[in-house]
């Protein structure tokens, strides 16, 4: 199975980085994670002819071959970071890649909460027409205080989420298969 990470911050030190990191590791028996970064795309401008710039077209095709999607996005202000936003709006306008492709949205907070608000938020926002993706539902992952989430070599030393996370990882996968048919 192939999946693509979605780094959600363009911040240089992320715990939703450490996390996808985590999951490209520790899931490596179950699936290839190509972990993608949301830093340097440009500015969504609305561009007239809809053409999407070498980045988003890069981005696309790798999304358009993987089975899955796994976007790990921090909470700034009760809501999903710029960054994110940016990418999605490119490319809910141009290229449209996310349509029906199976998604898994997990986030990791400094805070209790974990990124409650910006998952659920991601959530209508991967709704609109223009994104339609089939998120799987009823499910969320919150890792709340993730700075002391993982340890110097980043794995997540939360046995009780690290198992939460194996359960969610296994939903995703049946989810795939499921929608695959």
């Amino acid at each position: 199975m192939k999946l693509i990470g979605i780094v959600g911050t363009n911040a240089d030190k992320s715990t939703n980085r450490t996390l996808l990191q985590y999951m490209q590791e520790h899931f490596a028996d179950q699936a290839k994670i190509e972990i993608c970064e949301v830093k340097d795309i440009p500015v969504f401008n609305k561009p007239s002819e809809r053409v999407a710039p070498e980045q988003i077209r890069q981005l696309t095709d790798k999304i358009t071959a993987a089975d899955g999607v796994i976007i790990s996005t921090p909470e700034y202000d009760h809501t999903i970071p710029a960054p994110l936003s940016n990418l999605l709006e490119w490319l809910a306008y141009t290229t449209q890649p996310l349509q029906n492709k199976p998604v898994m949205i997990t986030g990791a907070s400094y805070g209790v909460l974990g990124t409650s608000r910006a998952q659920t938020h991601l959530r209508q926002i991967l709704n609109a027409p223009e994104l339609k993706a089939l998120v799987l539902p009823g499910k969320e992952y919150l890792l709340g205080h993730s700075l002391q989430a993982f340890n110097d070599k980043n794995v997540l030393v939360d046995t009780d989420k690290a198992q939460e996370l194996d359960e969610y990882f296994a939903n995703f996968v049946d989810f795939i298969n499921k929608v695959k048919g």
